[in-house]
């Protein structure tokens, strides 16, 4: 009990130092808060394509709103617990024990999880309405969508704001139990210590981890890399042991970025920046970690669908030689290819139709997958340059089919067992293998295994003599749209709605580590009233000691930046590796402007942050300062 007020004391005693982590904490839950009210409101709705993507939608914000909460505590009530080292040792000095050091910091992580939890519920609740509301009026979510009472997600959102501060908090903590009674007596403020064995062993560990599921994917599976739910996961492993190894990567980064500071602006500041920056290796850590995990999720979830797409698109181009594509009206596809035909200089036309088939496997399973029917099997090897493993498109027939290797048959001639879109079975033949792809690399057959299927692409390729214009004036009295090739690949590229989904993901996550960058800065800065009142008896002026504080918090936010871009690197090189080992023409896509965009915001807000904090730190006499 006499630990719980030492707790609550030494919470408003440091309100101000523990607000960005409120705050941060505060958001998570929100953002939780909505995004399972939104789930629950999708489940009790009739199902549909679009509600399957806006839940996955919503999970993933979901889970990377919980993430950032927990780096972002995690890194804050670190340095803070750094900064008590000598009220910690006064603690033990007095008679505390290592446990009840322990039991004080983890009672303010609960206090703290709980005051921000019940906020951030409270916000979640009030905000939920409007935000399920604007998702239908973006097109993410049916028309008449709007939420549901569901009496779940507010007590999951506070259980899980308490789980991720008090998982944050946990390695402080144990820090904190450290502490010695000697450390009250400690006047240097040299980071000694940082990285320790645990520490090390564990950031290599995450960083092993990375590596294995990377691998293990590229050689069993290379396409799942690309999906969202791999991703969108896998950095949060580098980003993590990327913070641990903070202090190993951060004092050579220091020393590289310290070399580009303007000299001729900081004067003999150009040499104290990088010192301090890697003398105080924790408040240098504390400072990068909310722009580490900006930049690097940033990149990693703008570039990553950027670059499926890019494959998919250079797959399909890669894929078809035809000229045109014609996409049909409902009930007009008989006349109008018949129509097209005639047209004087069409050299070749592929008219193909969706259906449903489904293989049986050697279990008695039967797998559905989406495939696509011709009536013409020879346009189909005219029209088509499909990844051949075996066999030959000019070899489907009534009897046989096309598929990809990864249904398992890979010897031309196999039967394999089918069930057709109205239930009907029988049995085709491998007619060719073709090697896994990303887009429409999928299952092909003939017109007689699709029963109802109606044609809905025409792909056509043009003689030297024939004229767009002509196939255009043909397919209008039908009402088909007639694309380039160009402008089919173009409308398969994400729509706006895909980047609505990562706005979602990435917009609150964002903001509440720019919250989170502007009070750590603000509390190192305060932290360092002594340290700049040496300086200021030193002989430096007080423009000169805020130019100083704000060059180190610019440093130390570029250096974060450099992580952040570090992690990004990695992420989509492993997807860059995944389309190699697929054989995927993909050219390469970089975020370059997002990443760009948050990685200046971050400094500019570093700026902004530290020159006023400075300057306020300088308010006193040095003389006074020192002697605190």
């Amino acid at each position: 009990m006499r630990m719980l007020r030492i707790a609550l004391r030494s919470l408003k005693a440091r309100r101000v130092s523990l607000l960005g982590a409120f705050l941060a904490l505060a958001l998570g839950v929100a953002m939780t808060a909505v995004m399972l009210l939104g789930l629950a409101s999708a489940a009790g709705a009739p199902g549909g394509e679009d509600l399957v993507s806006l839940v996955a939608a919503l999970g993933t914000a979901g889970g990377v709103s919980a993430f950032v909460s927990a780096f972002v505590v995690a890194s804050t009530y670190s340095y803070a617990v750094a900064q008590r080292r000598r009220e910690l040792g006064l603690l033990r000095l007095a008679g505390a024990t290592r446990a009840q050091v322990r039991r004080t910091v983890l009672a303010e992580a609960l206090l703290l999880g709980t005051a921000a939890s019940a906020t951030g519920c409270l916000l979640g609740r009030l905000g939920a309405p409007a935000f399920v509301g604007r998702l239908a009026d973006l097109g993410m979510a049916p028309p008449g969508f709007a939420l549901a009472p569901a009496g779940w997600p507010l007590p999951t959102a506070f259980a899980t704001g308490l789980l991720v501060a008090l998982a944050g908090v946990a390695v402080a903590a144990r820090r904190a139990g450290r502490a010695g009674p000697l450390d009250a007596l400690r006047a240097a403020d040299l980071d000694t210590g940082v990285l320790t064995a645990g520490r090390l062993l564990t950031g290599l560990g995450l960083l092993l981890t990375a590596a294995v599921l990377a691998g293990s994917a590229l050689a069993t599976d290379p396409a799942d890399l690309l999906h969202r739910k791999t991703y969108t996961t896998q950095p949060m492993w580098l980003i993590c042991a990327a913070g641990l190894l903070s202090p190993l990567l951060a004092p050579p980064l220091v020393r590289l970025l310290g070399r580009a500071l303007p000299v001729r602006f900081t004067g003999y500041a150009g040499r104290l920046v990088p010192a301090g920056a890697a003398a105080a290796l924790r408040r240098t850590g504390a400072v990068a970690a909310p722009v580490l995990v900006a930049v690097a999720l940033t990149g990693s979830l703008a570039g990553a669908p950027a670059t499926a797409s890019a494959a998919r698109t250079a797959e399909a181009r890669a894929r078809t030689t035809a000229d045109l594509v014609v996409l049909p009206a409902p009930g007009s596809d008989g006349p109008l290819v018949s129509v097209l035909r005639a047209v004087p200089g069409v050299a070749a036309l592929l008219p193909t139709a969706p259906t449903a088939l489904g293989l049986v496997e050697p279990d008695g399973v039967t797998v559905r997958s989406e495939a696509r029917a011709t009536a013409d099997p020879a346009a189909l090897a005219t029209l088509t340059r499909l990844p051949l493993l075996a066999g030959s498109t000019a070899g489907l027939d009534d009897h046989s089919l096309v598929l990809p290797a990864g249904w398992g048959h890979r010897t031309v001639g196999e039967p394999v067992p089918v069930v057709r879109a109205d239930g009907s079975r029988t049995t085709l033949r491998v007619a060719a293998v073709l090697r896994d792809g990303l887009g429409d690399n999928g299952l092909y057959v003939t017109a007689a295994h699709a029963p109802g299927a109606r044609v809905d692409r025409i792909e056509v390729r043009l003689g030297p003599a024939a004229r767009v214009a002509e196939v255009r004036a043909a397919a209008l009295p039908y009402g088909a749209t007639v694309l380039t090739r160009e402008e089919w690949l173009a409308a398969g590229a994400p729509a706006r709605i895909t980047w609505l989904r990562m706005a979602l993901v990435l917009g609150l996550a964002l903001v509440y580590t720019g919250i989170a960058l502007a009070n750590t800065l603000l509390m190192a800065t305060a932290d360092r009233r002594r340290e700049l009142a040496l300086l200021r008896l030193a002989g430096a002026t007080r423009g000169q000691v805020v130019r100083l504080v704000t060059a180190e918090s610019v440093l130390v936010t570029a250096v974060g930046a450099v992580l952040g871009c570090a992690v990004a690197a990695v992420q989509l090189g492993s997807l860059y590796a995944a389309l190699a080992v697929l054989r995927v023409p993909a050219p390469l896509v970089l975020p370059w402007r997002p990443v760009a965009a948050v990685s200046a915001g971050a400094l500019l807000l570093a700026a902004l942050c530290a020159a006023p904090a400075a300057a306020w730190a300088l308010r006193s006499r040095p003389v006074t300062a020192v002697a605190r």
